[in-house]
Parts: structure tokens; sequence; C-alpha cells
């Protein structure tokens, strides 16, 4: 199994509204991208000087699994939004 991690830092625009926004589009991924075993996404309660707003915690089968996630086009209609909405994002990939 992969286990594919994503921090983001939020621009403090809108930034509540575009939590929830982006939040709601990640977690319709695994009903639209077959290889997607599992997905969490969670938004940050301690708002501490080293915390991210947001975490994302997937799975997949094998690497191969988050090769076909990547390009999907359900994927890049969230990655459009993120990118407008964050201003840092930090990646963790390993196998369990």
């Amino acid at each position: 199994m992969l286990v594919h991690i994503v921090m983001f830092g939020f621009k403090d625009e809108n930034k509540e509204a575009n939590l929830d926004r982006v939040k709601t589009m990640l977690e319709t991924l695994p009903s639209k991208i077959e290889s997607l075993r599992s997905m969490e996404v969670g938004i940050d309660v301690s708002r501490s000087e080293r915390s991210f707003d947001m975490v994302l915690v997937s799975k997949f089968d094998d690497q191969a699994g988050l090769d076909a996630y990547a390009p999907h086009s359900a994927h890049q209609e969230v990655v459009s939004v993120i990118k407008e909405v964050t201003t840092v994002s930090k990646v963790v990939d390993y196998i369990v």
C-alpha cells in the first residue's frame, strides 16, 4: 500500500470558506477515481505557528495507482482550485 500525504498552507483571504470548499471537493474523489482506495482530509484545529492548514492522507495499492490518480481530470479540477487558494504544499509518499 502506498500512502500519499499532502499538507497545505492556505492564503488568508477567504481562508475558512476555501478550506471548506477544498475539503468538500477532495472528499468526492474516492467515488470518481478507481485507484484511490481511501482518503482522509483534515482541517487543522491547533492553529499553531508550526501548523499547516489542511492535511490530505490518501492510499493507493501501489505507485501505479498514484500515477493514475495524479493526471485524472477530477483530481486536476481540485488541483486548479488548490493552486488558487494556497501558498504552500508539502508531500510525503511512503509504502506500508
